[in-house]
């Protein structure tokens, strides 16, 4: 039998309708950089409003406005640049765009540092005053007033400026990550039972390989993958632990007690509510995973589990291909409860090239939702005919669904909550998605991949993003005492996190350790730990509509449109959640453990 080689298209070799349509930002390049020299111009007028802005209501309403057109314009040109980047990392001209805008978004930044500190310079009261005298004012007043909490924290003038103006350099190590996992890494191509070789990558590996049924297969890949990811462990160390550094010394210049108090401060969350989320998921849910874990080495056949089994089906040979079109159709369903409102905007994602769902070379991994004020949403994804590829868009659409009533409802300083609530919204999605499936069978086999699916959701959210937030816990915490960060070291922290949490359940070996390597969350402040907050809350929301119906609906939509008018614990005890305690934390856990009883039932 002769041997096949699978090979993965460039760009120039996706058809159209499986890519986004960036020509509803812009209808060009050339428009692209028209735009950009609009933005530097505007930029650059706002020097007339400097030393100003004490002079009366009236003219900081005109310079905040000001100030609101360029971010709108801002937006688009980053989106615009950023898709592309997304799209293909390897093609010299999305780099160069890309390293155009950062130039542009650090000079705007440099521009615009004077307006922060003439506010804060202004006289106890005077902002209060400004607002009552001038009503245009009155959208701006949620973030002058968060400003002004962080007046304490603010360095003179000048410091800010020159901070501002090193812009580019702070986010260094994010781009140098995120440029040598997309563009550097080439990964050993593996051999299938029939010796068609297939090829290896980021994205493959974590939506392909990772779930394959196939044992030797996913041995084969994940060594490959392992293989490439210790050539890089020293490179990615020292730009990790240069981003850490950076956050080290920022926290320090700015007085804050440790680097989790600064970054927690913008999400207007309580270091009680950070720690409830860790500390609960961490001991709580350990002995409900290890179960799993434990069931998956019994079903399966396995001397031994090893963390690339962690995501193997536990049903291999029910392993139903679904269309992205099927499953379009299921997740429209799904969401018919949401009401017509949001069904429409579900239904314009899923046809009008919101979605970029390709395997291309230099596409980037994983999926997300870019949602920029002034246009409709973004969704990446890499479209692998599964049931996990489902609940993954049903996902982002819940990100989609989010800002785009948000972004229509509000204004685009006021559009973006806490990222503690960020992924309520799109884990909602998910499982009501799972709910709906469940409702509509008895078949026993399909109950059971539908567990198995809603248990990915949770195990995504509850141990993956969890252990990583657990994971930069105990990486600050070493920064703080001045402890050296290497290769070694991250991967020491990694495999005590790991080890803690699924004890002599699953075989930890060098690969596991170095997991810290494939997270970019970790270049996005505490970012990880967020993901089980939303989880948690769409966890109870989900319970509400199934018993409450529309009332739920009607709120949960009311907080969608809240956008970031309200601190999380507002918005969430406005959809009828309260997070100031660990009582939700305990009964998503609880729920995780019953998906793990009726799954154990099946395969009684």
């Amino acid at each position: 039998m002769e041997k096949t080689v699978e090979t993965r298209p460039t760009r120039s070799e996706v058809p159209v309708e499986l890519t986004w349509d960036l020509r509803d930002l812009f209808a060009s390049d050339e428009a692209w950089e028209a735009e950009l020299a609009e933005i530097e111009k505007a930029a650059a007028e706002m020097a007339a409003y400097k030393g100003k802005l004490k002079e009366g209501a009236s003219v900081l309403l005109a310079c905040l406005q000001a100030q609101e057109q360029i971010s709108m314009k801002l937006i688009k040109a980053w989106t615009f640049a950023s898709l592309r980047q997304s799209a293909d990392g390897t093609d010299p001209v999305n780099q160069a765009n890309s390293s155009k805008l950062s130039a542009v978004r650090t000079m705007v930044s440099a521009a615009l540092s004077f307006i922060d500190s003439e506010i804060l310079r202004l006289p106890d009261g005077t902002v209060e005053a400004y607002i009552q005298q001038e009503a245009g004012l009155e959208p701006f007043r949620r973030s002058l007033h968060e400003l002004l909490e962080q007046k304490r924290h603010r360095l003179s003038p000048e410091t800010e400026e020159a901070l501002a103006a090193l812009g580019e350099v702070l986010e260094a190590p994010y781009h140098i990550f995120s440029m040598s996992k997309l563009t550097d890494m080439q990964f050993s191509p593996v051999e299938d039972e029939k010796g068609n070789e297939l090829p290896v990558s980021f994205a493959l590996f974590e939506t392909r390989y990772e779930f394959s049924p196939d044992a030797e297969l996913r041995k084969k890949a994940y060594d490959s993958f392992v293989h490439t990811l210790q050539q890089y462990k020293n490179t990615f160390a020292a730009v990790y632990a240069t981003e850490v550094k950076k956050q080290v010394a920022l926290s320090r210049l700015r007085g804050y007690e440790s680097v989790t108090e600064m970054l927690l401060e913008p999400q207007k969350v309580s270091l009680e509510m950070y720690s409830n989320q860790l500390d609960i998921i961490v001991s709580e849910l350990a002995p409900h995973m290890r179960r799993y874990a434990r069931l998956k080495k019994r079903v399966l056949g396995l001397e031994t589990v090893r963390f690339c089994d962690l995501k193997a089906p536990l049903d291999p040979h029910y392993h139903p291909s679904v269309s992205y079109e099927e499953a379009s159709k299921m997740i429209l369903d799904a969401l018919q409860v949401m009401g017509p409102e949001y069904l429409q905007i579900m239904e314009r994602g899923l046809t009008e090239r919101w979605v970029d769902r390709s395997d291309n070379i230099g596409k980037s991994t994983g999926a997300f939702c870019s949602s920029p004020y002034g246009a409709h949403p973004y969704i990446l994804i890499t479209w692998q005919n599964t049931m996990r590829n489902t609940f993954t868009l049903a996902h982002e659409l819940g990100h989609a669904g989010h800002f785009f009533l948000a972004n229509k409802s509000q204004r685009i300083m006021n559009t973006r909550p806490s990222l503690y609530f960020i992924e309520a919204p799109s884990t909602l999605n998910e499982l009501l998605l799972g709910q709906h499936m469940l409702a509509g069978t008895n078949e026993s086999q399909m109950r059971r991949w539908i567990v198995l699916q809603l248990l990915a959701t949770y195990y995504h959210n509850f141990v993956t993003h969890a252990l990583e937030g657990e994971y930069q816990r105990r990486v600050y915490r070493l920064a703080e005492k001045g402890g050296a960060l290497t290769a070694a070291s991250l991967s020491e922290i990694k495999g005590s996190v790991l080890s803690d949490f699924w004890g002599d359940a699953v075989d930890l070996d060098e690969g596991a350790r170095l997991t810290w390597m494939r997270q970019p969350h970790y270049y996005k402040g505490l970012y990880p730990y967020t993901y089980s907050a939303g989880l948690t809350a769409s966890t109870t929301v989900a319970q509400m509509i199934r018993e409450e119906g529309q009332p739920a609906v009607e709120r949960w939509l009311d907080v969608l449109r809240a956008g970031g008018t309200m601190k999380p614990l507002e918005l969430l005890r406005h959809a009828g959640v309260d997070m100031s305690n660990p009582e939700p934390i305990r009964k998503a856990v609880a729920y995780i453990g019953s998906l793990i009883d009726e799954l154990e039932r099946s395969f009684e």
